[in-house]
């Protein structure tokens, strides 16, 4: 069974997916998989830079995902020329792990699921989900960036009531971790279940 783990920025994904891995299970988390997929040396890496030009690459010559995402943010082309770069790599990645997975389920990370309207590779779809401005505190924390650019970041994904409209499962994550880890034990019961019952 694959379990497809979505939720806007800031919303819990990372988190709730270490949970699962303690228990053994398989986490698969797209965005580092992207990230590999720009990796120097790279088929990825090779084609952003004869689209993108030098201009994206930092002192080490590692494509700077900051410059990269200024780059695409409001030029829709830009945009999808890097997911048609990124993308193909990207389900081949992610194909190879779930492949290689042992355990009796596995997650995959995917923060935009409604927005590419992928609800039909996984089997069960859960949102992580958390109040818009807890959002906001947990993202510029994480990511050291200005609360203007997260506002920006969060109206260019679905909105909540277009995530939760596609999910079999919401993991609630408006307090604290030991709560979260709580529920995501209860889901991983609940999952086991549905495994042995298939």
């Amino acid at each position: 069974m694959i379990v497809g783990l979505t939720g806007g920025i800031g919303s819990g994904k990372s988190a709730a997916g270490k949970y699962f891995e303690l228990n053994d299970i398989t986490v698969i988390d797209a965005d580092q998989l992207a990230k590999e997929a720009l990796d120097i040396g790279s088929q990825g890496y090779d084609q952003a830079i004869e689209y993108f030009t030098s201009s994206i690459l930092n002192d080490a010559d590692h494509i700077d995902r900051s410059k990269l995402r200024a780059e695409i943010f409001d030029d829709t082309d830009k945009k999808l020329q890097l997911e048609s770069i990124v993308h193909p790599i990207v389900r081949d990645l992610m194909f190879s792990k779930i492949s290689a997975s042992m355990s009796p389920y596995s997650i995959v990370m995917v923060p935009l699921i409604f927005e590419s309207q992928s609800m039909n590779s996984y089997d069960r779809i859960l949102v992580v989900d958390c109040d818009e401005s807890l959002q906001l505190v947990r993202a510029s924390l994480r990511d050291s960036s200005p609360k203007e650019l997260i506002k920006k970041i969060i109206q260019s994904q679905c909105s909540r009531e277009e995530r939760l409209s596609i999910a079999n499962d919401v993991l609630p994550n408006n307090d604290t971790l030991d709560s979260l880890h709580t529920r995501v034990e209860k889901l991983h019961h609940f999952y086991l279940g549905m495994c042995k019952n298939d």
